[in-house]
């Protein structure tokens, strides 16, 4: 539960991100290895989780479709990059302002 903890305060430092991607359902990986949550982006729907590579001392970041098979795994990411290795991989795409537009506007 630390560990996912200290994720999750990492993950919140740039929080109009985090929520950019639809995160939700955030739970604890057992053995205090890391955190799972659910999100609802771009370019991913799905599960993600970030687990602690406590002998290289980075992260894994490792997406899942449903029913929770591993789509893909990003190894050896520092603390100070997670938010934006995960944006890449869940959220943005190369037309990523035109589709925020897109998605969000509203018709008059």
């Amino acid at each position: 539960m630390e560990m996912a903890r200290y994720i999750y305060s990492i993950l919140k430092s740039q929080l109009s991100i985090m929520w950019s991607w639809g995160f939700h359902n955030p739970r604890s990986l057992p053995n205090n290895e890391g955190i799972i949550f659910k999100v609802q982006g771009f370019k991913h729907k799905g599960y993600v989780s970030v687990v602690y590579n406590e002998g290289k001392d980075l992260f894994d970041v490792i997406l899942y479709n449903h029913p929770m098979a591993t789509k893909s795994k990003t190894e050896g990411v520092y603390f100070d990059m997670l938010v934006e290795v995960i944006d890449g991989l869940v959220e943005k795409t190369t037309d990523y302002e035109s589709r925020v537009k897109q998605e969000y506007s509203y018709m008059f």
